[in-house]
């Protein structure tokens, strides 16, 4: 009886740890399944994520080019 005591509070343990890692490294382990899912989605497209323009500034007559 003593050895499944000891294997149940073994087991508690590990769980609540995990547990406790889970909360404590929540916005990392967050964007690294994010990246996870991304890298394995056949659809994705890294493209599709620009958010800043690839020419920032469209405008010729503010810098002349030499």
């Amino acid at each position: 009886m003593a050895a499944i005591t000891s294997a149940v509070i073994a087991i508690a343990g590990v769980i609540l740890g995990w547990i406790a890692i889970e909360i404590a490294c929540k916005p990392c382990l967050e964007k690294g399944r994010e990246a996870i899912d991304r890298s394995l989605n056949p659809d994705y497209d890294p493209d599709d994520d620009l958010q800043a323009p690839l020419n920032p500034n469209p405008d010729p007559q503010s810098h002349p080019v030499l």
